[in-house]
């Protein structure tokens, strides 16, 4: 089993009820962007235990929620029952066989950072979305992978720190643009919305033209 996949299989018995900032400023961070456009199908990737999955599937028509973990889809699927959500296990480094081109939206949250290849990443999101399609990217911000910032969890056995990769916000950009993007949008969010402080969250919204 892949480590990410059983790192996050092993924390999802706890993964709602944790203090964890960076996944409540990025559920934030994703209602305050997405709520400024208009989708009907999206894709998201890194679904979790569906923490965003709940606000999106009121906003859309139809949601495809993927998730690498197993026990992370469980939880998700526990607290949603709605018809217009389907629940996919999936590794999205190969190919991605639950997409045919056919979305508004394609999200990421907190998923990236366990990447290394982003080409793939946007290539795959790209043939992905109906032409004007979107999609969002958040992220826990390169300023704080600088600082050692990683994402973790208490074990019975100790801390469990998952292997990361950091990805300048040129990095996001630059890959984009080779399959067909433009940045819309580009915003930073902080602790308490502390701007002297360093940025937890980076949000990229890309358009497909």
């Amino acid at each position: 089993m892949n480590s990410i996949q059983k790192a996050y299989n092993s924390w999802a018995s706890q993964y709602d009820t944790n203090q964890n900032k960076t996944r409540d400023l990025e559920g934030e961070a994703l209602q305050t962007i997405l709520s400024t456009i208009d989708f009907e199908r999206v894709l998201e990737i890194g679904c979790g235990t569906g923490k965003n999955t709940v606000w999106l599937q009121k906003k859309a028509q139809y949601v495809t929620a993927v998730d690498f973990s197993d026990e992370m889809l469980g939880k998700a699927r526990g607290k949603i029952t709605s018809d217009n959500v389907e629940f996919k296990q999936a590794d999205i480094t190969k190919d991605w066989d639950f997409s045919g081109g056919e979305y508004d939206l394609v999200t990421f949250s907190l998923v990236l950072e366990h990447i290394q290849n982003l080409d793939y990443i946007f290539k795959e999101a790209a043939n992905s979305l109906k032409v004007g399609g979107y999609v969002y990217v958040g992220e826990l911000h390169p300023f704080k992978q600088y600082t050692g910032s990683k994402a973790r969890f208490e074990t019975e056995t100790g801390l469990q720190v998952l292997d990361c990769y950091t990805h300048n916000i040129s990095d996001f950009t630059q890959a984009a643009k080779q399959h067909g993007f433009i940045v819309a949008d580009i915003n930073e969010h902080f602790d308490n919305n502390d701007r002297t402080q360093i940025p937890r969250i980076l949000t990229i919204l890309l358009q497909k033209v």
